[in-house]
């Protein structure tokens, strides 16, 4: 089965996108020396360790792609199965465009910022944000699923389809009070873990509204908890091996101790047994020698000293930002879930709440377009009566001059005008009670749609206020990676000073 054209085309525009590329691609079989996944894959971790294996065959490349998907990425024990390693070497795009959905994935988990993906189209950022959200809500049967929806439409799911059209559409005529209350509850328990949060005026993004969504940032803070909890257990591993060398040179620092020892007691023994001068200054310099060393090993061992208190504290220090950052995590894990529950309350009420209002106003509109037909029908009667009597009226006034017996016979005219008159009056009136009705629909009509206009006011302003607390969690993942940074940066300047052996 072919694959999804449009997805197919997103995924190209995205690889594009990322500039490794000498020429633009114009389409997926072009990537399959897997030279442009080793590129984008040193721009994403900002290094050249791929640069040595573009020069090697391809099964070398392969292998450097799925060892980086294994370790990077979520699927660890599903990437042999997910990608192969001999579809790849076919150059299937089936395989290519796997390959470029995990990496699209891990990009966009890295990604800092929504607005780096304006740059693409609309189109294109429905088709990416649609990837993107399929993999976040497949990530435990990415085998099973992903060949289908890289191949043909998957089927919309509920919760996201219920989300994305809340979204989209028009909001609520009227929501009941308890999601007032419900949304201020959300905004304080929020702004206790950021009160500098504050809302980004970006435009509409179709991949931005997925990457604030609470399950790619939840995502995003476990990943990052991930990789600080890596960089804790290196730091670990590093202080047992400094602890190690330490302790070997204590005790060579020990043994020349005990030489030293017993070179004094032999420089004791020969000085009693009168020993020659010239075998003297030998020991005499021995011992010299053996003092320097000794002195030597019992710098560079408090230098180790030294270093092992400092990499404690920092080992202290690590541990306790850990500590706070697993605590912001489950707090900021708990808020995403409770803002999803609000987004996901307020959307049903504004689904509910619309079909309601549309219903309302097709009703009133159908009322409206039958009180003008019916208006319309009593003024063409009214117009008729009217003829009518003017008509009698004419003959009336011919027949003024008649004899006796032909005004007798004209007093049924007469009659017969008096009733079109009493006729012409009734409708007159029915036509202004139609008049009035037509104009209470239409104001009616004008309320329900200024209401209906207020109500989108203030939902947009709703969920403007639920994107200012997401940026909020934002915030406090970035204060956690600036720490792990600067940890690394005096990591880094450690080893810069740190003794060769």
């Amino acid at each position: 089965m072919p694959l999804h054209s449009a997805r197919a085309a997103a995924l190209l525009t995205w690889v594009n996108s990322t500039k490794v590329c000498p020429d633009p691609l114009d389409d997926l079989s072009q990537l399959q020396d897997c030279s442009i996944f080793i590129r984008i894959i040193n721009k994403i971790h900002r290094s050249e360790e791929g640069e040595s294996v573009l020069e090697q065959p391809l099964p070398e490349r392969i292998s450097f792609i799925r060892g980086f998907l294994q370790k990077h990425c979520k699927h660890k024990s599903a990437t042999e199965n997910l990608v192969s390693a001999q579809k790849l070497l076919e150059g299937e795009e089936l395989a290519l465009a796997k390959v470029a959905v995990l990496l699209l994935y891990h990009t966009s988990m890295s990604c800092k910022s929504p607005r780096e993906w304006y740059e693409f189209d609309y189109k294109t950022q429905v088709e990416l944000a649609s990837i993107l959200k399929f993999v976040l809500d497949n990530e435990e049967s990415l085998n099973e699923n992903l060949e289908t929806f890289l191949q043909r439409k998957a089927p919309p799911s509920s919760s996201s389809a219920s989300s994305s059209s809340s979204e989209e559409h028009s909001p609520l005529l009227s929501l009941p009070h308890k999601r007032e209350v419900r949304f201020l509850e959300l905004q304080k328990i929020a702004s206790s873990s950021s009160s500098s949060s504050t809302l980004s005026g970006s435009p509409s993004s179709p991949m931005g509204d997925v990457m604030q969504t609470p399950q790619f940032q939840l995502r995003r803070l476990k990943k990052q908890l991930a990789v600080e909890r890596e960089n804790r257990d290196e730091l670990e591993v590093e202080l047992a091996e400094n602890r190690k060398l330490i302790t070997e040179k204590e005790a060579q620092i020990t043994m020349m101790q005990q030489r030293i020892d017993r070179l004094a007691l032999l420089n004791e023994k020969q000085a009693a047994d009168q020993l020659e001068p010239k075998e003297m200054e030998e020991l005499r310099e021995k011992n010299e020698s053996l003092m320097v060393r000794l002195h030597e090993a019992l710098k560079q061992c408090q230098d180790l000293k030294t270093e092992k208190g400092q990499m404690d504290r920092k080992i202290n220090q690590l541990s306790e930002e850990n500590g706070d950052l697993s605590f912001k995590l489950r707090e900021i894990a708990s808020h995403l879930v409770q803002l999803q529950e609000a987004l996901n309350e307020l959307s049903e009420e504004h689904n509910a709440a619309l079909a309601q209002s549309q219903e309302k106003q097709g009703q009133l509109e159908s009322e409206l377009r039958a009180a003008l037909q019916e208006k319309k029908c009593s003024e063409e009667k009214i117009e008729i009566l009217q003829g009518k009597i003017s008509l009698l009226e004419d003959q009336l006034a011919k027949l003024g001059d008649c004899s006796a017996q032909e005004k007798g016979e004209v007093m049924g005219d007469i009659l017969k005008l008096e009733e079109l008159k009493q006729e012409v009056s009734s409708l007159a009136a029915k036509g202004a009670e139609l008049q009035a009705t037509v104009l209470r629909l239409e104001e009616e009509k004008q309320l329900r749609e200024a209401a209906l206009q207020s109500e989108r006011g203030r939902f947009e302003e709703e969920k403007q206020q639920l994107g200012s607390l997401v940026a909020g969690l934002q915030n406090s993942l970035s204060e956690s990676h600036r720490a792990r940074e600067r940890l690394e940066q005096d990591l880094r300047a450690r080893e810069a000073g740190e003794p060769q052996g």
